[in-house]
């Protein structure tokens, strides 16, 4: 979230065209890859597999797209402008049950969604139970998601009052509320720079275990090129070791090619990238989603509004790679 994020439950219809070509590799079955958002250190490990070569050591030509606001990553697979698309588990699933998109998600970046409750160190929300009384920011699109969650903890939505987030956290700085729905690996760096400390809890730690960047493709895709599917994702997964090997080791390096023009210092990718490495970590490897886990992403699901089933849902190639 923030002017640097999408939101966190977009409820866009499945239009739209997907932005410039990026970057690509070289020779090989070509294959292309749609982000979900602006180049920032949430695809760290794409940029490695790219520049070091694991896409083309696996025999695929890979083509990155970089997102951004207007940017509709199903919309990129379902046009064939990609062959593989990063995208927010909400709005991959309310493609396939409200559009009938033919799209299924194959493996899941982030095991836990870094959305979650931004608050200032001095006056730190740590719980949901810390919200009632207290006033907080949520972006209008958010609003059902807060209520679910609260919800689920035994909290009246009465009780908390909830005002509209403009994805900007000076009003939080400023005190003029208690807390915002924000991305947890990005805006505490903001609010650090303007002097001030901030916490944070995250909705997947309280009843919302939701996936995020999930790994999406159409069934056409799935059946006719599940080779360079296996390909795309083992490369990946080798991006995203070596990323984490040292998370201070890459985002210098991209400073003036994949980070150029973004407008975000080195320092907030620093930031971005050790916070994100808890979020994606699993002993199965990065991709990686098991059928408990699968479980708690439905039952949460259901719990805003989105009819999700065990069907959406194929873990087949990652026991490939």
């Amino acid at each position: 979230m923030s002017s640097t994020r999408r939101s966190f439950l977009q409820t866009a219809a499945v239009l739209g065209a997907a932005s410039p070509l990026l970057a690509r590799s070289q020779a090989g079955a070509k294959l292309t890859l749609q982000a979900a958002w602006v180049n920032d250190a949430e695809f760290m490990g794409y940029f490695i597999a790219l520049d070091n070569g694991y896409y083309k050591a696996e025999g695929l030509d890979v083509r990155y797209l970089s997102g951004g606001p207007d940017v509709i990553p199903e919309a990129s697979l379902l046009s064939r402008k990609a062959d593989v698309a990063l995208t927010t588990v909400e709005t991959a699933i309310k493609a396939i049950t409200d559009q009938k998109a033919p799209l299924v998600i194959i493996g899941a970046q982030y095991q836990k969604n870094p959305v979650g409750i931004v608050s200032l160190a001095s006056k730190p929300l740590k719980t949901p139970a810390d919200l009632v009384g207290k006033t907080i920011a949520v972006p209008p699109v958010n609003r059902l998601t807060v209520e679910a969650m609260l919800k689920l903890n035994g909290i009246d939505k009465s009780k908390v009052r909830i005002v509209p987030y403009a994805y900007d956290p000076t009003p939080l700085i400023k005190g003029e509320i208690d807390g915002s729905l924000d991305f947890t690996t990005n805006v505490p760096f903001t609010i650090k720079s303007k002097g001030k400390d901030a916490v944070s809890f995250l909705l997947a730690d309280f009843k919302l275990p939701l996936f995020n960047d999930v790994v999406v493709v159409t069934q056409d895709t799935l059946k006719n090129r599940r080779k360079d599917l296996v390909a795309f994702l083992r490369a990946s997964r080798k991006g995203w070791v070596e990323n984490f090997k040292d998370t201070a080791a890459y985002p210098p390096k991209f400073k003036d090619t994949w980070f150029k023009g973004t407008g975000r210092t080195v320092e907030n990718e620093l930031y971005f990238n050790q916070a994100q490495k808890a979020l994606m970590d699993h002993p199965s490897g990065v991709f990686s989603m098991t059928d408990d886990s699968i479980g708690k992403c439905i039952e949460a699901l259901n719990a805003v509004n989105v009819k999700a089933t065990k069907a959406h849902f194929d873990t087949s190639l990652l026991k490939e790679i």
